[in-house]
Protein backbone atom coordinates (compact mmCIF):
# COMPACT_ATOMS: atom_id res chain seq x y z
CA UNK A 1 0.00 0.00 0.00
CA UNK A 2 2.78 2.34 0.67
CA UNK A 3 4.72 1.93 -2.45
CA UNK A 4 1.34 2.57 -4.62
CA UNK A 5 0.49 6.07 -2.28
CA UNK A 6 4.22 6.77 -3.31
CA UNK A 7 3.69 6.33 -6.48
CA UNK A 8 0.43 8.21 -7.07
CA UNK A 9 2.38 10.75 -5.14
CA UNK A 10 5.03 10.79 -7.66
CA UNK A 11 2.31 11.02 -10.39
CA UNK A 12 0.66 13.63 -8.98
CA UNK A 13 4.13 15.70 -8.55
CA UNK A 14 4.88 14.93 -12.14
CA UNK A 15 1.55 16.52 -13.57
CA UNK A 16 1.78 19.24 -10.85
CA UNK A 17 5.20 20.39 -12.11
CA UNK A 18 4.27 20.23 -15.54
CA UNK A 19 1.27 22.82 -15.04
CA UNK A 20 3.74 24.79 -13.17
CA UNK A 21 6.05 24.95 -16.21
CA UNK A 22 2.57 25.81 -18.65
CA UNK A 23 1.07 28.41 -16.51
CA UNK A 24 4.53 29.71 -15.83
CA UNK A 25 5.96 30.26 -19.44
CA UNK A 26 2.50 31.14 -20.74
CA UNK A 27 2.40 34.34 -18.27
CA UNK A 28 5.81 34.86 -19.15
CA UNK A 29 5.59 34.65 -22.88
CA UNK A 30 1.93 34.23 -23.49
CA UNK A 31 1.30 37.60 -25.45
CA UNK A 32 4.71 36.42 -27.43
CA UNK A 33 3.98 33.16 -28.06
CA UNK A 34 0.09 34.22 -29.30
CA UNK A 35 2.15 36.68 -31.88
CA UNK A 36 4.35 33.58 -32.83
CA UNK A 37 1.31 31.30 -33.75
CA UNK A 38 -0.78 34.80 -35.53
CA UNK A 39 2.03 35.83 -37.77
CA UNK A 40 3.48 32.07 -39.03
CA UNK A 41 0.36 31.25 -41.27
CA UNK A 42 1.42 32.12 -44.41
CA UNK A 43 1.55 28.40 -45.24
CA UNK A 44 0.86 24.94 -43.44
CA UNK A 45 4.73 24.13 -42.98
CA UNK A 46 5.74 27.44 -40.99
CA UNK A 47 2.67 26.98 -39.29
CA UNK A 48 3.68 23.29 -37.76
CA UNK A 49 6.90 24.88 -37.01
CA UNK A 50 5.45 27.51 -35.04
CA UNK A 51 3.19 25.10 -33.12
CA UNK A 52 5.95 23.02 -32.34
CA UNK A 53 8.17 25.78 -30.96
CA UNK A 54 5.65 26.78 -29.30
CA UNK A 55 4.40 23.30 -27.30
CA UNK A 56 7.99 22.89 -27.03
CA UNK A 57 8.12 26.04 -24.48
CA UNK A 58 4.57 25.72 -23.10
CA UNK A 59 4.84 22.02 -22.65
CA UNK A 60 1.22 21.12 -23.70
CA UNK A 61 0.05 20.49 -26.88
CA UNK A 62 -3.45 21.05 -25.39
CA UNK A 63 -2.61 24.41 -24.75
CA UNK A 64 -1.41 25.33 -28.05
CA UNK A 65 -4.79 23.78 -29.32
CA UNK A 66 -6.93 26.18 -27.01
CA UNK A 67 -4.55 29.12 -27.99
CA UNK A 68 -5.32 27.69 -31.86
CA UNK A 69 -8.58 27.27 -31.53
CA UNK A 70 -9.17 30.91 -30.18
CA UNK A 71 -7.75 32.86 -33.11
CA UNK A 72 -9.95 30.19 -35.54
CA UNK A 73 -13.15 31.71 -33.48
CA UNK A 74 -11.53 35.62 -34.05
CA UNK A 75 -11.91 34.70 -37.43
CA UNK A 76 -7.57 35.41 -37.75
CA UNK A 77 -6.88 32.04 -39.79
CA UNK A 78 -8.37 29.56 -41.59
CA UNK A 79 -9.48 26.17 -40.28
CA UNK A 80 -6.38 24.37 -41.98
CA UNK A 81 -4.12 26.32 -40.76
CA UNK A 82 -4.95 25.69 -37.07
CA UNK A 83 -4.82 21.79 -38.66
CA UNK A 84 -1.49 22.40 -39.72
CA UNK A 85 -0.25 23.88 -36.11
CA UNK A 86 -1.30 20.93 -34.61
CA UNK A 87 0.51 18.89 -36.48
CA UNK A 88 3.41 20.38 -35.26
CA UNK A 89 2.30 20.92 -31.68
CA UNK A 90 2.31 17.19 -31.38
CA UNK A 91 5.30 16.94 -32.53
CA UNK A 92 6.59 19.48 -29.46
CA UNK A 93 5.77 17.71 -27.15
CA UNK A 94 7.17 14.87 -27.78
CA UNK A 95 10.60 16.31 -28.46
CA UNK A 96 10.06 17.21 -24.81
CA UNK A 97 9.30 13.90 -23.90
CA UNK A 98 12.98 12.79 -25.66
CA UNK A 99 14.82 15.54 -23.81
CA UNK A 100 12.75 14.87 -20.24
CA UNK A 101 14.17 10.70 -20.57
CA UNK A 102 17.63 11.48 -20.53
CA UNK A 103 18.68 11.02 -16.71
CA UNK A 104 18.91 14.91 -15.29
CA UNK A 105 18.26 14.09 -12.12
CA UNK A 106 21.18 16.05 -11.13
CA UNK A 107 18.90 19.62 -12.13
CA UNK A 108 16.16 18.86 -9.96
CA UNK A 109 17.59 20.45 -6.76
CA UNK A 110 19.29 23.13 -8.51
CA UNK A 111 16.58 24.00 -10.57
CA UNK A 112 14.05 23.87 -7.28
CA UNK A 113 16.48 25.88 -5.01
CA UNK A 114 17.29 28.96 -7.88
CA UNK A 115 13.35 28.87 -8.50
CA UNK A 116 12.27 29.26 -5.02
CA UNK A 117 14.33 31.85 -4.39
CA UNK A 118 13.36 34.07 -7.10
CA UNK A 119 9.71 33.03 -6.83
CA UNK A 120 9.52 34.47 -3.11
CA UNK A 121 12.35 37.59 -3.59
CA UNK A 122 10.46 38.80 -7.01
CA UNK A 123 6.86 37.11 -7.02
CA UNK A 124 5.48 39.56 -8.64
CA UNK A 125 7.85 40.28 -11.26
CA UNK A 126 9.48 38.55 -14.47
CA UNK A 127 12.00 37.22 -12.56
CA UNK A 128 9.60 35.20 -9.93
CA UNK A 129 7.45 34.03 -13.40
CA UNK A 130 10.53 32.49 -14.36
CA UNK A 131 11.30 30.96 -11.09
CA UNK A 132 7.92 29.29 -10.85
CA UNK A 133 9.10 27.55 -14.58
CA UNK A 134 12.08 26.52 -12.66
CA UNK A 135 10.24 25.25 -9.96
CA UNK A 136 8.28 22.85 -11.96
CA UNK A 137 11.00 21.72 -14.38
CA UNK A 138 12.68 20.54 -10.88
CA UNK A 139 9.46 18.40 -9.73
CA UNK A 140 8.98 17.43 -12.85
CA UNK A 141 12.35 15.48 -12.60
CA UNK A 142 12.27 14.58 -8.95
CA UNK A 143 8.99 12.86 -9.84
CA UNK A 144 10.52 11.07 -12.71
CA UNK A 145 12.96 9.70 -10.17
CA UNK A 146 10.68 8.68 -7.83
CA UNK A 147 8.30 7.41 -10.50
CA UNK A 148 10.95 4.75 -10.98
CA UNK A 149 12.11 4.21 -6.97
CA UNK A 150 8.34 3.72 -6.51
CA UNK A 151 7.56 0.98 -8.80
CA UNK A 152 10.77 -1.01 -8.47
CA UNK A 153 8.87 -2.44 -5.16
CA UNK A 154 5.56 -3.03 -6.86
CA UNK A 155 7.07 -5.75 -9.22
CA UNK A 156 6.29 -8.43 -7.06
CA UNK A 157 2.54 -7.75 -6.37
CA UNK A 158 0.18 -10.41 -7.69
CA UNK A 159 -2.08 -7.71 -8.14
CA UNK A 160 -0.09 -5.88 -10.21
CA UNK A 161 0.89 -8.76 -12.07
CA UNK A 162 -2.54 -9.83 -12.68
CA UNK A 163 -3.70 -6.62 -14.18
CA UNK A 164 -0.70 -5.76 -16.13
CA UNK A 165 -1.54 -9.64 -17.68
CA UNK A 166 -4.47 -8.55 -18.77
CA UNK A 167 -3.61 -5.40 -21.02
CA UNK A 168 -0.76 -8.19 -22.47
CA UNK A 169 -1.29 -8.27 -26.21
CA UNK A 170 -4.92 -6.42 -26.03
CA UNK A 171 -3.71 -3.37 -28.31
CA UNK A 172 -7.92 -2.07 -27.45
CA UNK A 173 -7.39 -1.77 -24.29
CA UNK A 174 -3.94 -0.37 -23.75
CA UNK A 175 -5.01 2.41 -25.90
CA UNK A 176 -8.40 2.97 -24.11
CA UNK A 177 -6.14 3.13 -20.81
CA UNK A 178 -3.64 5.16 -22.04
CA UNK A 179 -6.02 7.81 -23.42
CA UNK A 180 -7.86 7.82 -19.72
CA UNK A 181 -4.70 8.36 -18.17
CA UNK A 182 -4.25 11.47 -20.46
CA UNK A 183 -7.59 13.30 -19.79
CA UNK A 184 -7.61 12.32 -15.85
CA UNK A 185 -3.85 14.15 -15.91
CA UNK A 186 -4.85 16.61 -18.31
CA UNK A 187 -1.38 16.30 -19.63
CA UNK A 188 -0.21 13.35 -22.45
CA UNK A 189 3.45 14.54 -21.63
CA UNK A 190 3.57 13.64 -18.01
CA UNK A 191 1.71 10.42 -18.54
CA UNK A 192 4.27 9.47 -21.90
CA UNK A 193 7.29 10.06 -19.88
CA UNK A 194 5.38 8.22 -16.22
CA UNK A 195 4.84 4.92 -19.03
CA UNK A 196 8.83 5.42 -19.97
CA UNK A 197 10.03 5.34 -16.73
CA UNK A 198 7.45 2.44 -15.98
CA UNK A 199 9.18 0.64 -19.17
CA UNK A 200 12.27 1.07 -17.51
CA UNK A 201 11.76 -0.05 -14.57
CA UNK A 202 10.01 -3.38 -16.33
CA UNK A 203 6.64 -2.24 -14.57
CA UNK A 204 4.54 -2.68 -17.47
CA UNK A 205 6.26 -4.90 -21.01
CA UNK A 206 7.07 -2.87 -23.96
CA UNK A 207 5.02 -3.58 -25.59
CA UNK A 208 2.08 -3.04 -23.28
CA UNK A 209 3.95 0.91 -22.85
CA UNK A 210 3.60 1.41 -26.82
CA UNK A 211 0.05 0.56 -26.89
CA UNK A 212 -0.11 3.37 -23.74
CA UNK A 213 1.60 5.61 -25.35
CA UNK A 214 -0.58 5.66 -28.61
CA UNK A 215 -3.75 5.92 -26.13
CA UNK A 216 -1.99 8.96 -24.03
CA UNK A 217 -2.04 10.60 -27.50
CA UNK A 218 -5.40 9.88 -28.50
CA UNK A 219 -5.88 11.09 -24.94
CA UNK A 220 -4.70 14.22 -25.80
CA UNK A 221 -7.09 15.02 -28.48
CA UNK A 222 -10.03 13.71 -26.64
CA UNK A 223 -9.06 16.15 -24.01
CA UNK A 224 -8.73 19.09 -26.17
CA UNK A 225 -12.29 18.44 -27.66
CA UNK A 226 -13.81 17.65 -23.71
CA UNK A 227 -12.57 21.04 -23.10
CA UNK A 228 -13.94 22.74 -25.75
CA UNK A 229 -17.22 21.46 -26.05
CA UNK A 230 -19.31 24.46 -24.89
CA UNK A 231 -16.99 27.06 -27.09
CA UNK A 232 -18.21 27.97 -30.85
CA UNK A 233 -18.70 25.87 -33.62
CA UNK A 234 -15.09 27.62 -35.15
CA UNK A 235 -13.59 26.31 -32.25
CA UNK A 236 -14.69 23.07 -31.68
CA UNK A 237 -13.75 22.29 -35.82
CA UNK A 238 -10.17 22.79 -35.02
CA UNK A 239 -10.20 20.22 -31.59
CA UNK A 240 -12.41 17.88 -33.21
CA UNK A 241 -10.06 17.84 -36.74
CA UNK A 242 -7.11 17.44 -34.38
CA UNK A 243 -8.78 14.38 -32.52
CA UNK A 244 -9.31 12.72 -36.22
CA UNK A 245 -5.89 13.08 -37.16
CA UNK A 246 -4.98 11.62 -33.66
CA UNK A 247 -7.22 8.66 -34.61
CA UNK A 248 -5.88 7.83 -38.33
CA UNK A 249 -2.36 7.70 -36.51
CA UNK A 250 -3.31 5.12 -34.32
CA UNK A 251 -5.04 3.44 -36.50
CA UNK A 252 -2.28 3.30 -39.27
CA UNK A 253 0.79 2.76 -36.45
CA UNK A 254 -0.67 0.52 -34.19
CA UNK A 255 -0.20 -3.06 -36.84
CA UNK A 256 3.51 -2.14 -36.40
CA UNK A 257 4.56 -2.28 -33.16
CA UNK A 258 5.58 -5.63 -33.38
CA UNK A 259 8.58 -4.38 -35.86
CA UNK A 260 9.57 -1.12 -34.14
CA UNK A 261 10.17 -3.89 -31.58
CA UNK A 262 11.49 -6.66 -33.77
CA UNK A 263 13.95 -4.01 -35.79
CA UNK A 264 14.36 -0.70 -34.17
CA UNK A 265 14.45 -1.20 -30.10
CA UNK A 266 17.39 -3.74 -30.40
CA UNK A 267 19.32 -0.64 -31.66
CA UNK A 268 18.04 1.53 -28.65
CA UNK A 269 19.95 2.28 -25.38
CA UNK A 270 17.29 0.82 -22.72
CA UNK A 271 13.38 1.03 -22.28
CA UNK A 272 12.46 4.24 -21.38
CA UNK A 273 14.13 5.82 -24.36
CA UNK A 274 12.80 3.37 -26.54
CA UNK A 275 8.96 4.71 -25.34
CA UNK A 276 9.79 8.08 -25.56
CA UNK A 277 11.29 7.89 -29.21
CA UNK A 278 8.33 5.48 -30.59
CA UNK A 279 6.14 8.59 -28.81
CA UNK A 280 8.18 10.95 -30.86
CA UNK A 281 8.76 8.93 -34.20
CA UNK A 282 4.97 8.43 -34.55
CA UNK A 283 4.29 12.15 -34.21
CA UNK A 284 6.71 12.90 -37.09
CA UNK A 285 4.96 10.25 -38.82
CA UNK A 286 1.51 11.41 -38.40
CA UNK A 287 2.47 14.90 -38.57
CA UNK A 288 4.75 14.54 -42.01
CA UNK A 289 2.55 12.33 -43.72
CA UNK A 290 -1.04 13.75 -43.00
CA UNK A 291 -0.03 17.66 -43.17
CA UNK A 292 -1.10 17.31 -47.10
CA UNK A 293 -4.65 16.54 -45.89
CA UNK A 294 -5.23 19.30 -43.52
CA UNK A 295 -7.73 21.31 -46.32
CA UNK A 296 -9.73 17.34 -46.97
CA UNK A 297 -9.81 16.82 -43.10
CA UNK A 298 -10.99 20.82 -42.56
CA UNK A 299 -13.22 19.98 -45.31
CA UNK A 300 -14.88 17.01 -43.22
CA UNK A 301 -14.71 18.76 -40.04
CA UNK A 302 -16.93 21.75 -41.43
CA UNK A 303 -19.63 19.36 -43.57
CA UNK A 304 -19.61 17.65 -39.64
CA UNK A 305 -20.14 21.22 -37.67
CA UNK A 306 -21.36 23.44 -40.23
CA UNK A 307 -21.78 27.24 -39.08
CA UNK A 308 -24.88 28.08 -38.10
CA UNK A 309 -27.00 30.05 -40.96
CA UNK A 310 -28.95 33.33 -40.11
CA UNK A 311 -28.33 33.39 -36.22
CA UNK A 312 -26.86 36.84 -35.31
CA UNK A 313 -24.41 36.02 -32.33
CA UNK A 314 -23.90 37.93 -29.24
CA UNK A 315 -21.07 36.21 -28.14
CA UNK A 316 -17.97 38.12 -26.85
CA UNK A 317 -15.48 39.38 -29.46
CA UNK A 318 -12.45 39.49 -27.28
CA UNK A 319 -12.97 37.14 -24.22
CA UNK A 320 -10.48 34.45 -25.32
CA UNK A 321 -10.80 31.88 -22.93
CA UNK A 322 -7.24 30.76 -23.62
CA UNK A 323 -5.86 33.91 -22.34
CA UNK A 324 -6.52 33.26 -18.70
CA UNK A 325 -3.41 31.29 -17.97
CA UNK A 326 -1.30 34.53 -19.10
CA UNK A 327 -3.16 37.15 -16.99
CA UNK A 328 -1.86 40.12 -18.66
CA UNK A 329 -3.07 38.92 -21.95
CA UNK A 330 -6.13 37.94 -20.48
CA UNK A 331 -6.51 41.59 -18.92
CA UNK A 332 -5.70 43.12 -22.70
CA UNK A 333 -8.71 41.02 -23.89
CA UNK A 334 -11.08 42.30 -21.18
CA UNK A 335 -10.25 45.75 -22.31
CA UNK A 336 -10.74 45.04 -26.00
CA UNK A 337 -14.79 44.11 -24.89
CA UNK A 338 -15.02 46.55 -22.73
CA UNK A 339 -14.06 49.05 -25.52
CA UNK A 340 -16.61 47.46 -27.94
CA UNK A 341 -19.08 47.50 -24.80
CA UNK A 342 -18.86 51.16 -24.94
CA UNK A 343 -18.89 51.13 -29.07
CA UNK A 344 -22.45 49.55 -28.29
CA UNK A 345 -23.44 52.27 -25.58
CA UNK A 346 -22.00 55.24 -28.13
CA UNK A 347 -24.80 53.88 -31.11
CA UNK A 348 -27.62 53.87 -28.75
CA UNK A 349 -26.78 57.33 -27.41
CA UNK A 350 -26.31 58.60 -31.27
CA UNK A 351 -29.86 57.80 -32.36
CA UNK A 352 -31.48 58.98 -29.13
CA UNK A 353 -31.31 62.40 -30.94
CA UNK A 354 -32.43 60.88 -34.14
CA UNK A 355 -35.43 59.64 -32.47
CA UNK A 356 -36.53 62.81 -30.60
CA UNK A 357 -35.78 64.79 -34.27
CA UNK A 358 -37.88 62.49 -36.91
CA UNK A 359 -40.22 60.59 -33.71
CA UNK A 360 -38.53 57.17 -35.34
CA UNK A 361 -40.90 54.28 -32.71
CA UNK A 362 -38.54 51.69 -34.79
CA UNK A 363 -35.35 53.30 -33.89
CA UNK A 364 -36.57 53.33 -30.77
CA UNK A 365 -37.31 50.47 -29.91
CA UNK A 366 -34.14 49.10 -31.66
CA UNK A 367 -31.94 51.16 -29.69
CA UNK A 368 -33.85 49.68 -26.39
CA UNK A 369 -33.24 46.03 -27.85
CA UNK A 370 -29.17 47.28 -27.56
CA UNK A 371 -29.19 47.54 -23.90
CA UNK A 372 -29.59 43.66 -23.65
CA UNK A 373 -26.36 43.15 -25.76
CA UNK A 374 -24.62 45.69 -23.20
CA UNK A 375 -25.93 43.98 -19.89
CA UNK A 376 -24.38 40.66 -21.66
CA UNK A 377 -21.46 42.39 -22.71
CA UNK A 378 -21.43 43.60 -18.88
CA UNK A 379 -21.95 40.04 -17.28
CA UNK A 380 -19.69 38.43 -19.52
CA UNK A 381 -17.04 40.97 -19.28
CA UNK A 382 -17.09 40.28 -15.22
CA UNK A 383 -17.26 36.79 -15.36
CA UNK A 384 -14.21 36.72 -17.78
CA UNK A 385 -11.97 39.25 -14.98
CA UNK A 386 -13.44 36.67 -12.10
CA UNK A 387 -10.98 33.86 -13.60
CA UNK A 388 -8.00 35.97 -13.84
CA UNK A 389 -5.77 34.91 -11.11
CA UNK A 390 -5.31 38.67 -9.14
CA UNK A 391 -2.43 36.85 -7.55
CA UNK A 392 0.02 36.65 -10.75
CA UNK A 393 -1.27 39.55 -11.56
CA UNK A 394 1.49 43.03 -11.11
CA UNK A 395 0.13 46.07 -8.95
CA UNK A 396 0.04 47.86 -12.46
CA UNK A 397 -2.51 45.00 -13.47
CA UNK A 398 -4.28 44.82 -10.54
CA UNK A 399 -5.00 48.55 -11.24
CA UNK A 400 -5.88 47.82 -14.48
CA UNK A 401 -8.41 45.31 -13.71
CA UNK A 402 -10.45 47.16 -11.11
CA UNK A 403 -10.49 50.22 -13.85
CA UNK A 404 -11.59 47.91 -16.46
CA UNK A 405 -14.77 46.35 -14.15
CA UNK A 406 -15.36 50.29 -13.33
CA UNK A 407 -15.85 51.19 -16.85
CA UNK A 408 -18.07 48.20 -17.54
CA UNK A 409 -20.09 49.31 -14.80
CA UNK A 410 -20.32 52.50 -15.73
CA UNK A 411 -21.62 52.01 -19.45
CA UNK A 412 -24.08 49.06 -18.23
CA UNK A 413 -25.78 51.80 -15.86
CA UNK A 414 -25.56 54.35 -19.33
CA UNK A 415 -27.26 51.74 -21.08
CA UNK A 416 -30.24 51.38 -18.47
CA UNK A 417 -30.66 55.21 -18.40
CA UNK A 418 -30.71 55.04 -22.45
CA UNK A 419 -33.39 52.69 -22.42
CA UNK A 420 -35.03 54.51 -19.97
CA UNK A 421 -34.88 57.70 -22.05
CA UNK A 422 -36.41 56.12 -24.90
CA UNK A 423 -38.87 54.86 -23.37
CA UNK A 424 -40.14 58.20 -21.67
CA UNK A 425 -39.62 60.00 -25.25
CA UNK A 426 -41.90 57.45 -27.03
CA UNK A 427 -44.68 57.58 -24.10
CA UNK A 428 -44.43 61.44 -23.21
CA UNK A 429 -43.65 62.58 -26.95
CA UNK A 430 -44.29 60.70 -29.86
CA UNK A 431 -47.52 58.97 -28.75
CA UNK A 432 -49.04 62.10 -27.72
CA UNK A 433 -47.69 63.95 -31.17
CA UNK A 434 -45.78 66.63 -29.31
CA UNK A 435 -42.82 68.99 -29.91
CA UNK A 436 -40.10 70.48 -27.84
CA UNK A 437 -40.11 74.11 -28.67
CA UNK A 438 -37.39 75.42 -30.70
CA UNK A 439 -35.28 76.65 -28.19
CA UNK A 440 -35.83 73.64 -25.66
CA UNK A 441 -34.69 71.65 -29.52
CA UNK A 442 -31.64 73.70 -29.39
CA UNK A 443 -30.57 73.22 -25.55
CA UNK A 444 -30.77 69.26 -26.16
CA UNK A 445 -29.22 69.16 -28.82
CA UNK A 446 -26.03 71.01 -27.70
CA UNK A 447 -26.34 69.26 -24.40
CA UNK A 448 -26.54 65.87 -26.45
CA UNK A 449 -23.43 66.82 -28.71
CA UNK A 450 -21.68 67.52 -25.78
CA UNK A 451 -22.55 64.17 -24.08
CA UNK A 452 -21.04 62.62 -27.44
CA UNK A 453 -17.44 64.06 -27.28
CA UNK A 454 -17.55 63.30 -23.44
CA UNK A 455 -18.10 59.95 -23.89
CA UNK A 456 -15.19 59.34 -26.68
CA UNK A 457 -12.75 61.00 -24.80
CA UNK A 458 -13.83 59.24 -21.72
CA UNK A 459 -13.31 55.92 -24.09
CA UNK A 460 -9.66 57.49 -25.07
CA UNK A 461 -9.29 58.06 -21.29
CA UNK A 462 -9.98 54.21 -20.61
CA UNK A 463 -7.56 53.18 -23.44
CA UNK A 464 -4.89 55.42 -23.29
CA UNK A 465 -4.88 56.54 -19.12
CA UNK A 466 -3.61 60.19 -19.91
CA UNK A 467 -3.90 62.21 -16.97
CA UNK A 468 -4.11 65.64 -18.99
CA UNK A 469 -7.38 63.72 -21.33
CA UNK A 470 -8.70 62.58 -17.61
CA UNK A 471 -8.54 66.41 -16.30
CA UNK A 472 -10.26 67.54 -19.47
CA UNK A 473 -13.06 64.89 -19.07
CA UNK A 474 -13.56 66.23 -15.22
CA UNK A 475 -13.59 69.33 -17.18
CA UNK A 476 -16.07 68.85 -18.42
CA UNK A 477 -18.37 67.34 -15.90
CA UNK A 478 -18.41 70.72 -14.29
CA UNK A 479 -19.07 72.40 -17.23
CA UNK A 480 -22.09 70.11 -18.50
CA UNK A 481 -23.39 70.43 -14.98
CA UNK A 482 -23.44 74.15 -15.21
CA UNK A 483 -25.06 74.17 -18.81
CA UNK A 484 -27.86 71.97 -17.76
CA UNK A 485 -28.89 74.73 -14.85
CA UNK A 486 -28.49 77.42 -17.24
CA UNK A 487 -31.50 75.47 -19.21
CA UNK A 488 -33.44 74.44 -16.52
CA UNK A 489 -33.61 78.36 -15.65
CA UNK A 490 -34.51 79.28 -19.31
CA UNK A 491 -37.09 76.33 -20.13
CA UNK A 492 -38.71 78.15 -16.68
CA UNK A 493 -38.46 80.99 -18.32
CA UNK A 494 -40.13 80.07 -21.20
CA UNK A 495 -42.93 78.50 -19.15
CA UNK A 496 -43.68 81.27 -17.43
CA UNK A 497 -44.38 83.00 -20.58
CA UNK A 498 -46.79 80.32 -21.71
CA UNK A 499 -45.17 79.01 -24.71
CA UNK A 500 -47.52 76.31 -25.53
CA UNK A 501 -44.54 73.20 -26.99
CA UNK A 502 -42.57 73.99 -23.61
CA UNK A 503 -45.75 73.45 -21.34
CA UNK A 504 -46.65 70.36 -22.97
CA UNK A 505 -43.73 69.03 -22.50
CA UNK A 506 -42.28 70.49 -19.50
CA UNK A 507 -41.56 67.44 -17.65
CA UNK A 508 -40.21 65.49 -20.26
CA UNK A 509 -38.04 68.15 -20.78
CA UNK A 510 -36.38 68.39 -17.10
CA UNK A 511 -36.45 65.10 -16.85
CA UNK A 512 -34.24 64.96 -20.44
CA UNK A 513 -31.72 67.33 -19.56
CA UNK A 514 -31.48 65.78 -15.71
CA UNK A 515 -31.32 61.92 -17.20
CA UNK A 516 -28.61 63.56 -19.57
CA UNK A 517 -26.58 64.54 -16.90
CA UNK A 518 -26.56 61.83 -14.93
CA UNK A 519 -24.87 59.80 -18.00
CA UNK A 520 -22.69 62.71 -17.95
CA UNK A 521 -21.55 61.61 -14.81
CA UNK A 522 -21.19 58.27 -15.45
CA UNK A 523 -18.85 58.90 -18.19
CA UNK A 524 -16.70 61.60 -16.52
CA UNK A 525 -16.28 58.79 -13.44
CA UNK A 526 -13.66 56.74 -15.61
CA UNK A 527 -11.80 59.77 -14.90
CA UNK A 528 -11.34 59.22 -11.53
CA UNK A 529 -8.89 55.43 -11.49
CA UNK A 530 -6.70 57.60 -13.85
CA UNK A 531 -6.03 60.36 -11.67
CA UNK A 532 -6.31 58.69 -8.72
CA UNK A 533 -3.26 56.15 -9.83
CA UNK A 534 -1.73 59.65 -10.53
CA UNK A 535 -2.30 61.26 -7.11
CA UNK A 536 -3.96 64.23 -9.00
CA UNK A 537 -6.91 63.86 -6.74
CA UNK A 538 -7.73 65.91 -3.71
CA UNK A 539 -8.65 63.77 -0.62
CA UNK A 540 -11.67 65.84 -0.09
CA UNK A 541 -13.51 67.32 -2.90
CA UNK A 542 -15.51 69.80 0.18
CA UNK A 543 -14.28 73.16 0.78
CA UNK A 544 -13.98 74.25 3.74
CA UNK A 545 -15.14 77.03 5.25
CA UNK A 546 -13.28 79.47 6.72
CA UNK A 547 -15.54 82.67 7.55
CA UNK A 548 -15.70 84.16 11.09
CA UNK A 549 -19.44 82.98 11.11
CA UNK A 550 -18.06 78.90 10.50
CA UNK A 551 -15.23 79.02 12.94
CA UNK A 552 -17.65 80.79 15.70
CA UNK A 553 -19.47 77.81 14.99
CA UNK A 554 -17.86 75.23 15.90
CA UNK A 555 -17.59 73.91 19.45
CA UNK A 556 -14.73 75.54 21.73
Amino acid sequence: MKHLLNLLAAVALLVWGTHLVRTGVLRVFGANLRTMLARSMGNRFTAALSGMGVTALVQSSTATSLMTSSFVGQGLITLPAALAVMRGADVGTAMMSVLFSFDLSWLSPLFIFVGVVLFISRQASTAGRVGRVLIGLGLMLLALEMVVQASGPMLSSPIIKAMLGSLNSDIVMEVLMGSLLAILAYSSLAIVLLIAAMAASSVVPLDVALGLVLGANLGSGLLAVLTTAKSTVEVRQVTVGNLVFKLMGVVLVAPFIGLWLRHVHPHLPGAAQGVVLFHLGFNVVISLGFIAFTQWVAHWVTRLLPKPQGVQSRRPHHLDPSALSTPSLAISCAAREALYQADVVETMLVGVLDVIQKNDVQLAERLRKMDDEVDELYSSIKYYMTKISREALGEEESRRWTDIISFTINMEQVGDIIERVLLDIEDKKIKKGRQFSEAGTAEITELHRRLIDNLRLGMSVFLNGNVRDAQKLLEEKARFRDLERAYAATHLVRLSDKTVPSMETSSLHIDLISELKRINSHICSIAYPILDSAGALAPNRLRVANTPASEASLPS
